[in-house]
């Protein structure tokens, strides 16, 4: 193996969402790639991307990997299913690192264990009118029929905390009424708060409804492509920090909720102005 690989297999994880949502995914990696360094954007200043144009999510993420490739990541991953949607494909190009969204991972087990071809996906407005679950479901699974439902509430309610609280419950029972009617078999949690709800979720909508969480698909494709680029890290060079976690705002709420969800201690998060 050449030295510059052998030299960026100890480079650490780059990780965005727009605010903490992205979190999720942070945990996976954490728990399936034990060995692998983190450094975590939320973009908590400019949160919620959902309702963002296409123009406005692109020159985000454009900034904020600007950011990661400074601080020397060796991949990318997109942990927002709205900026996975409306920026990927354009900014691939531009890439001279591996870079992979939550999207297409969530997609394609989506379509593969779906038994009557009928898939319920929830997300942001953004996600979901951006019609990009069912682009990637019918590339696996042509038949499959695709029904989305968007459910703005439910990113405030996990930020709030109200993960099991009766407001959120109902809340839930409202947005997913739809799609207790129209037989669903799988439904895909499309946004990165939403698999914090996900036993509220499994309980609503019961036993015959597999839910596909896209953070643990996530994971999965990014161990598979770090393998794939020789770029696993073996844990054999210590020293530097494990996790780095960096916000565009309020700084001391993002460090609360992500030690409540967490499998380690965070000690802060440092604020940068990711437009200067």
């Amino acid at each position: 193996m050449d030295q510059s690989v052998e030299n960026k297999k100890y480079a650490p994880i780059g990780v965005f969402d727009s605010g903490v949502g992205g979190l999720t995914v942070a945990r996976e990696i954490m728990r399936q790639l034990p060995q692998e360094r983190i450094i975590y954007f939320g973009d908590t200043a400019r949160v919620p991307y959902g309702s963002k144009s296409k123009e406005t999510i692109i020159r985000y993420s454009r900034q904020i990997i600007h950011f990661l490739e400074s601080k020397g990541v060796k991949a990318i991953v997109v942990a927002c299913n709205t900026a996975s949607a409306f920026a990927l494909e354009e900014i691939r190009p531009e890439m001279k690192m591996p870079i992979i969204g939550v999207v297409k991972p969530g997609a394609r087990v989506a379509a593969q264990i779906t038994k009557n071809g009928r898939i319920g996906v929830i997300g942001t407005e953004g996600t979901v009118g951006s019609r990009i679950y069912t682009e990637m479901i019918h590339r696996h699974n042509p038949e499959a029929v695709v029904e989305g439902k968007a459910c703005p509430l439910f990113v405030p309610l996990v930020e709030e905390g109200w993960l099991k609280d009766p407001v959120t419950i109902e809340v839930a029972k409202r947005y997913l009424s739809s799609f207790q009617e129209s037989d669903i078999d799988t439904l895909i949690l499309g946004c990165t708060h939403y698999p914090l709800l996900r036993s509220m979720i499994h309980e609503i909508m019961g036993e015959q409804v597999n839910l596909v969480n896209p953070a643990y698909e996530t994971a999965q494709g990014l161990k598979r492509l770090l393998e794939q680029r020789q770029l696993v890290n073996d844990g054999r060079e210590t020293g530097r920090p494990m996790y780095q976690f960096y916000v565009s705002d309020a700084a001391e709420k993002f460090k609360n909720f992500a030690n409540s969800i967490l499998p380690c201690e965070i000690e802060k998060a440092r604020l940068i102005h990711i437009e200067e």
